[in-house]
């Protein structure tokens, strides 16, 4: 469980201060997945890095499991549980698929079990297990990847930022059926067939919470584009 406290979070722009997030309270549940959405600029990416550690909330306080994580590093933050899938992912030069999941599971695994991560993203493992996880590597291919790298770390809280971006259709598809019980999932879209999949959903407008609550509650008020993009706002 992940539990906000009157996160606050401000930038200097042009010499006066501007608050990106104003301070936000909310709980994250274990065994859901939680939708967060709104408008470009509303603050989602920046709250979810404050709770993974990139960066740090101006006030307000971080709790996971009752522990108060605020000042805990990216690391540490990692060893408790808390992982994090970016939205491009990062590439490793030099790192083979295969040792990055040695990594992210911290155990040197067969290639079987390691393949075994592959298959369940639709991955032919084995032309994949050697290959370096560059930019040789397709949008589409990084992206499921990473997914295997998620379920590799056996994480308690997993946060994706916007997991449809240049992703195909399977893994759009995939990324619903591979959300394992017993974990807390938090996820940037403003992509309706994630949305719905989503067991509550927080929409955050100009930094604040605009609505929160279960997701058959919350889609009768959001605003859904012909692309089946959730705009977010008020209505």
């Amino acid at each position: 469980m992940i539990k906000l406290e009157n996160i606050t979070y401000e930038v200097v722009d042009n010499g006066e201060r501007r608050k990106i997030l104003d301070n936000i309270s909310y709980t994250f549940k274990d065994n859901c997945v939680t939708a967060i959405t709104g408008h470009n600029g509303s603050g989602k990416s920046t709250l979810t890095k404050i709770i993974m550690g990139i960066i740090k909330p101006t006030s307000g306080k971080i709790f996971f499991n009752d522990k108060d994580i605020t000042n805990l590093s990216i690391d540490e933050r990692a060893r408790l549980g808390i992982n994090y899938a970016f939205q491009q992912p990062i590439n490793f030069h030099g790192i083979t698929v295969k040792e990055l999941i040695d990594i992210a599971s911290n155990e040197e695994n067969s290639v079987k079990k390691a393949c075994d991560y592959l298959s369940k993203v639709g991955i032919c493992a084995r032309d994949y297990i050697d290959r370096e996880f560059d930019k040789t590597l397709s949008g589409g291919e990084q992206k499921r990847i990473e997914l295997a790298l998620t379920l590799a770390k056996k994480g308690k809280v997993v946060i994706y930022d916007e997991p449809e971006a240049g992703i195909d259709l399977w893994s759009f598809d995939r990324l619903n059926d591979i959300l394992q019980d017993d974990i807390c999932y938090i996820i940037v879209s403003h992509q309706l067939r994630l949305l719905e999949r989503a067991d509550e959903i927080l929409v955050l407008n100009s930094g604040r919470i605009e609505r929160e609550g279960k997701t058959e509650d919350i889609l009768k008020h959001l605003a859904i584009g012909r692309c089946g993009r959730a705009r977010g706002g008020k209505r």
